[in-house]
């Protein structure tokens, strides 16, 4: 059977098709050419024609359904790939005919061609979960010019342009909604079927399907960068990168076809020289060569890997590779960021702390500072004053501290403990629990802002289900102070929680980690959304990106991208690795247990042709079902 490998199958959507059209016509082929086959068989077989027609008929029988495998097996030869399943199948039944076995050869091939049907059905079923990804692709965009709309491809829309969205319409382009309301199902890309209410000044994501009103949406980012052309990225490279076990297999096979086809022609030949009994030995060693065929290993493996990214993918989460799939049953820790990632993000101003000016003032110098920065923490301050912003000049952000500026000629600092200390001015820390901001300016400490976030719905269940897995050691990375950093821990269950951390020092707390881990032979995974996060994420043996509201290059950055904003994914994640890698450990034992005792008892006469072809055959349609049960399993209980 051929061997499956789905980077070449999915590219894009037309490929995806094509391949659907292609996958649906070979099958119907197979199909016909069985019962065709099947019927020359029975006839043939029969003692109604004389023996010269009874014999053309099953010569006829084994072309019909064996020839495809014969000319595919010699065109492998001439590019130099002699020892494959092609070639092990070619000349066990070319053996059998030579011996006059028709009968045997031809339900040999049967099998053999009712096996490819059967994992056509699979891989098609195991795909749909992933092509159905790509059905997100919108294929044009409402322009609006003026008074009048233009429809045209999603690539010539640029930044700033406004398109239209109607009901049952894709949205093709991330912007935001300038007009109108509408229920909007973001289902293909987070995995969740409730769908979200859109409204004026709300972001819309790509490749969401727009339900009940008409929107207008102003563009913020062309489609190359856009969410549904991240998804695609990532969906067609799915399988280039390969888990260890797929890469053994490949190896594995590679090596067992020749050593098999080398025991088959010494059982022929040996025994043969010492009876005699030329015509039982090569028969046996043709029974060999069928049982021999590694199929079940070489399709059922990758396609486990594969299923299990498509079951990842039905639940909003994306994973990059095979090889992150099965990394993820080694991971004893996981680090979080806080804020945006088991936190909302939506950050709110509960106290000021004015020193020599009043509350206002001190918002309006913050506020004004803070326009300058995309940090939640400063949109926060912004929305919490509502007066004339100041003109500031020469504003600068450093990462981990805050930012500074000129207000008046005068320099103004904005930002936590660390910017103060940095600067040698002295503030008065509040009791407040929450993320403090102090403001100075010309060296006088003026006050403190006080920012509170608050866990995510699902935080602390996302940390109790890791805890269920047994996975206790959960550790918290935050900017925040320890006051704030340990106050969320608590409430959410973490195991430990690092505070006023800048992005370096998270970057040397996942690597202390790592070697705890690896001393112990197991993985570190973070989770993380920010721009920030992203020297974490590749540091970590498996990185987590909060996708559905993370930055680009988070996204980028990590193995993993969950798709919604639910950190309770990371578990679900897990459930479907450790199922996956159950699986796939299955079908390698069930083939190499039935393939070993099928070749002993065939090179010891104990099995026919017809036994052997359940061995082969039997062996791969059992594996390839099991492997698409992955598809069948509910993971959100």
């Amino acid at each position: 059977m051929k061997s499956y490998d789905v980077q070449t199958e999915i590219k894009t959507k037309k490929t995806v098709k094509k391949f659907k059209n292609e996958l649906s016509n070979e099958t119907k082929g197979i199909i016909i050419r069985l019962l065709i086959s099947f019927i020359l068989l029975l006839l043939g077989s029969g003692e109604w024609f004389a023996p010269s027609i009874s014999v053309t008929m099953l010569v006829i029988a084994y072309l019909v359904i064996g020839a495809r495998i014969v000319f595919q097996a010699v065109k492998n030869i001439l590019h130099g790939e002699i020892f494959d399943e092609n070639f092990l199948m070619s000349i066990a039944t070319i053996g059998a005919i030579v011996l006059k076995q028709y009968p045997e050869a031809i339900a040999v091939m049967l099998f053999y061609e009712l096996g490819n049907v059967f994992e056509d059905i699979a891989v098609n079923k195991s795909k749909r979960s992933i092509s159905a990804l790509m059905e997100v692709k919108p294929t044009t965009a409402t322009l609006v010019l003026g008074h009048q709309n233009k429809v045209v491809d999603p690539n010539v829309v640029q930044i700033g342009e406004e398109i239209l969205v109607k009901p049952g319409e894709k949205i093709p382009l991330d912007g935001t909604v300038v007009l109108g309301n509408s229920a909007v199902d973001t289902s293909a890309l987070t995995g969740e079927s409730m769908p979200q209410t859109l409204g004026v000044g709300d972001v819309a994501l790509s490749g969401s399907i727009n339900q009940t009103g008409t929107l207008r949406i102003k563009v913020t980012k062309e489609y190359s960068d856009s969410t549904v052309a991240k998804i695609l990225d990532l969906v067609e490279n799915a399988s280039s990168k390969k888990a260890d076990t797929e890469k053994f297999i490949t190896k594995f096979a590679k090596i067992y076809t020749p050593i098999v086809v080398a025991l088959a022609v010494a059982l022929a030949i040996i025994p043969s020289l010492v009876t005699s009994d030329w015509n039982t030995w090569i028969y046996r060693a043709l029974i060999f060569l069928v049982i021999s065929c590694p199929c079940a290993l070489v399709i059922s493996v990758p396609l486990s890997f594969f299923g299990g990214i498509g079951a990842a993918s039905k639940q909003g989460i994306l994973v990059k590779g095979g090889n992150y799939l099965e990394a993820l049953n080694a991971v004893d820790t996981v680090a979080f960021d806080k804020t945006g990632t088991l936190t909302k993000g939506q950050f709110s101003v509960i106290e000021t702390n004015p020193v020599g000016v009043s509350s206002d003032k001190l918002l309006q110098i913050a506020a004004s500072v803070e326009k300058n920065s995309t940090h939640p923490i400063a949109n926060s301050i912004q929305k919490a004053f509502h007066g004339k912003l100041l003109q500031v000049a020469n504003a600068k952000e450093q990462a981990g501290h805050g930012l500074t500026a000129q207000l008046d000629g005068q320099a103004v600092i904005v930002g936590n403990l660390k910017a103060m200390q940095q600067a040698q001015i002295s503030v008065k820390e509040p009791q407040t629990v929450g993320t403090v901001v102090y403001v100075a300016s010309a060296g006088q400490f003026l006050g403190s802002i006080v920012i509170a976030d608050v866990e995510k719905a699902d935080a602390k269940k996302a940390i109790q289900l890791l805890n269920n897995r047994g996975i206790h050691n959960n550790v918290m990375l935050t900017g925040d102070n320890e006051i704030v950093g340990k106050s969320m821990a608590n409430k959410l269950g973490m195991s430990s929680v690092y505070s006023g951390l800048l992005p370096e020092n998270k970057v040397e707390i996942v690597q202390d980690l790592l070697k705890t881990s690896h001393q112990k032979n197991k993985k570190v995974a973070f989770v993380g959304d920010g721009i920030n996060d992203t020297p974490v994420l590749t540091t970590a043996d498996i990185g987590f990106a909060m996708g559905g509201l993370g930055s680009d290059a988070a996204v980028e950055a990590a193995d993993i991208v969950i798709m919604g904003d639910e950190p309770s994914k990371v578990s679900k994640a897990l459930k479907i690795a450790k199922k996956t890698r159950r699986i796939v450990i299955e079908n390698i034992s069930f083939a190499l247990i039935v393939k070993i005792l099928f070749l002993l008892l065939g090179a010891f006469g104990l099995v026919d042709m017809w036994q052997a072809v359940f061995a082969d055959v039997g062996v791969t349609i059992i594996a390839v079902l099991n492997a698409i049960r992955l598809q069948l399993i509910n993971f959100d209980n």
